[in-house]
């Protein structure tokens, strides 16, 4: 699990943050992904498979920035509150001990 360290250095800068390689272009790749859609193509897999980062694992990110780009659209849209952090921590807590099914 990464540390508040990592996760508040990776917000402030993908680039600079201290992640490994594959961690690093798969950042990269969903930036593009998110800032210019329209200009990714089948070459931009080529940075992520020379990281280590396999075809499953770059459609898996895929998959994840996709869900939460329409997530974030829909909460937008309908208003949706945002949890404080403690919030967020008890609900974490919660989920690592009982899974989804108490939720």
């Amino acid at each position: 699990m990464l540390g508040q360290e990592v996760v508040r250095a990776v917000l402030d800068d993908w680039r600079t943050a201290p992640v490994d390689e594959r961690t690093r272009a798969t950042l990269g790749f969903l930036e593009k992904l998110n800032r210019a859609p329209a200009e990714v193509g089948p070459a931009d897999v080529t940075p992520l498979r020379a990281a280590g980062v396999s075809d499953e694992a770059a459609a898996d990110a895929v998959h994840v920035c996709a869900i939460f780009n329409v997530i974030d659209r829909v909460a937008d849209a309908l208003g949706f509150a945002v949890p404080t952090a403690e919030e967020f921590a008890r609900a974490a807590r919660v989920l690592l001990v009982v899974g989804y099914r108490a939720m």
